[in-house]
């Protein structure tokens, strides 16, 4: 295979299946980006496109493609990892290509619909074959019962695999994670008459589907990344996933509770929700810094410097998004005056980026490496990795100037409407209208679109990175030595700062 050339015979039928989940991921990444955009302007400006694509549309497509996406990433990832680390061919091949184009063609139809039928009554063919109209999981039925048949046939593929070939601490956590990721679903797909009852079980979906099965899924996923980027020793970023699962199930599930309060369940909920939802990501970042730090004493060698770049983005990321931001606006004294205000938002913006995103662009960086035929990727790239850092540089710098300008707007909101306002409609109408408020929102919008260009340079890059390159990836195992070979064109000191 030449090398810098796109080749897929090179490639196990997982890893081409995996490809074609990054590439409808990356389109749905564009589209949610674009959609937030005019969600962004329409926020500053209502008239715009009033009666053609309205607001509550484009935030709707904004959100759900968000986490089809994300979805999409992360199954990407399982395929591209399940045959290397279970050492047998995927099972199930036919299955697995055929729920991608029977999920594929599900999204797309949604969409279509979602776009052309924005209004209408609400009724039970609606709900069936339009919208369910709850925020979030607006979905049709036919859409929810499809996403958990889909999410089965994927965990028949990873299991049955697994089952063929070896077992090991990352894949048992893997299995058992994709029995929840399709059970907690159904929790949305049910309604009650009682409304703090049919939002309880809303939050489970919402929330815990989120923070309990996609962290662990993270995890999973961070755990083989740092292996093939660092040769991480396994046995201590599985000794971390491990504690990851265990904080995820138990901190995960009471951290939940500060929604609770809000919906009628008993006062205890908030102050255990607020302090136990700070603590899920400590231990991501745990095995990120344990890894670099292991790796860092046997010469540090990263055979892919994007891919690293967004796996160490990702730990802080997440740790900051999820943990820290999070905690800052759950605490029980704060969570009284900022619940339901742009707190929430700046929150939701930092921790989905944060926690999500740059883990799923990492593992994309590991599959372009392999689809360039393995070639170097580590330091001293073309143009100096303009694409790549630029990339990053900009949607960071893009996705923390919505997260502040958020806050911004958040803090005016808590003040206005709820400690002058009392909570009142008056005090939430004039909160919209606070020079800080509106200020924010228009700088909310310029960090958009820089972010947006920043995605752009991305799925750029990911076209180009590697084109025509000559020399092959760095080995990072541990029973290797630093050198590299003298036709490659990368001296001794240019490895070691590899």
């Amino acid at each position: 295979m030449k090398l810098g050339a796109i080749n897929y015979s090179e490639l196990t039928d997982a890893q081409r299946l995996a490809v074609k989940y990054f590439v409808v991921a990356m389109a749905l990444f564009l589209a949610q980006m674009l959609f937030g955009v005019l969600s962004a302007i329409q926020f500053v400006l209502p008239d715009f496109l009033f009666g053609v694509l309205d607001f509550n549309v484009n935030r709707m497509v904004h959100i759900n493609a968000m986490v089809v996406w994300m979805l999409y990433g992360f199954t990407g990832s399982i395929f591209w990892l399940i045959e290397d680390e279970s050492g047998v061919p995927l099972v199930g091949q036919k299955i697995a290509n055929i729920t991608f184009w029977v999920l594929t063609a599900a999204v797309a139809v949604v969409v279509v619909v979602f776009l052309f039928v924005q209004s209408g009554p609400g009724e039970q063919m609606t709900l069936w074959l339009i919208n369910e109209g709850r925020e979030y999981i607006e979905a049709p039925r036919w859409a929810d019962i499809g996403i958990v048949l889909c999410m089965l046939a994927i965990f028949y593929n990873v299991c049955g695999t697994f089952l063929k070939g070896k077992w090991s601490g990352i894949s048992g956590v893997l299995v058992l994670d994709l029995v929840a990721l399709a059970g907690l679903y159904l929790a949305g797909m049910f309604y009650t008459t009682n409304l703090p009852m049919d939002q309880y079980w809303w939050w489970w979906v919402i929330h815990l589907w989120v923070e309990a099965t996609w962290e662990v899924l993270v995890g999973c996923i961070m755990a083989w990344g740092l292996i093939a980027t660092l040769g991480a020793n396994r046995r201590i970023v599985t000794t971390w996933l491990y504690i990851e699962v265990a904080l995820m199930f138990g901190s995960g599930i009471l951290g939940l509770g500060h929604h609770y309060f809000w919906i009628g369940t008993p006062e205890y909920w908030l102050g255990v929700g607020g302090f136990f939802s700070a603590l899920e990501p400590v231990p991501l970042v745990a095995m990120v810094v344990h890894a670099i730090y292991d790796a860092g004493r046997h010469s540090f060698r990263s055979n892919n410097h994007p891919a690293l770049a967004w796996l160490i983005a990702h730990a802080f990321g997440n740790f900051l998004g999820a943990g820290v931001w999070g905690f800052m606006q759950t605490l029980p004294q704060i969570n009284l005056y900022t619940h339901g205000t742009q707190w929430a938002s700046s929150h939701g913006h930092l921790a989905f980026f944060g926690a999500y995103v740059t883990i799923i662009v990492a593992f994309i960086y590991l599959a372009v490496q392999k689809l360039r035929g393995d070639v170097w990727m580590s330091s001293r790239l073309p143009y100096n990795g303009f694409l790549w850092k630029g990339s990053l540089l900009l949607t960071h710098v893009g996705m923390i100037g919505m997260t502040i300008a958020l806050l911004i707007a958040g803090y005016e909101q808590a003040f206005v409407e709820r400690a002058q306002g009392g909570s009142t409609w008056a005090a939430y109408f004039a909160g919209q209208t606070q020079p800080w408020f509106i200020q924010a929102m228009w700088w909310r919008l310029v960090f958009g679109v820089l972010m947006t260009v920043g995605v752009v340079m991305l799925l750029w890059d990911f076209l180009s990175i590697g084109a025509g390159e000559t020399r092959t990836k760095l080995d990072v195992r541990r029973d290797t030595a630093p050198a590299i070979e003298e036709d490659s064109g990368v001296g001794a000191t240019e490895t070691q700062s590899a």
